[in-house]
């Protein structure tokens, strides 16, 4: 039994969340929430986001079984690359800067123990 969660869109770039993503690959759910809880990262608040949305789908769609969040893992967890906001800035003599505004998807699989 497994459930995912997909996060769109997010204003992070893709690098900045696999650094992150790393800690929590393959770790117990509950593990996972406080390495992210008080990982200093940015990304990390999207990342917890996302996972309590995972586990959410999860309780929701096997509701009758009585599973508990500690017998729940990480069982994937990617990020891919989003679209790319551009933006461009004046510098020095009268050339144009490309500043690329990089975006994120995030997918995140939790599966049951047990199986």
């Amino acid at each position: 039994m497994e459930s995912k969660a997909v996060a769109k869109y997010m204003r992070t770039s893709p690098l900045k969340m696999r650094r992150v993503i790393d800690l929590i690959k393959g770790k117990n759910v509950e593990d996972a929430l406080n390495v992210l809880h008080f990982s200093p990262k940015r990304s990390a608040k999207f990342i917890e986001k996302t996972l309590r949305s995972a586990v959410a789908n999860f309780f929701e769609a096997y509701e009758g079984k009585k599973i508990t969040a500690d017998d729940l893992y990480i069982k994937k967890v990617w990020v891919d690359e989003g679209p790319m906001l551009r933006r461009f800035r004046p510098m020095s003599m009268g050339r144009v800067g490309r500043i690329r505004r990089r975006t994120s998807h995030l997918t995140i699989v939790v599966e049951d123990k047990k199986q």
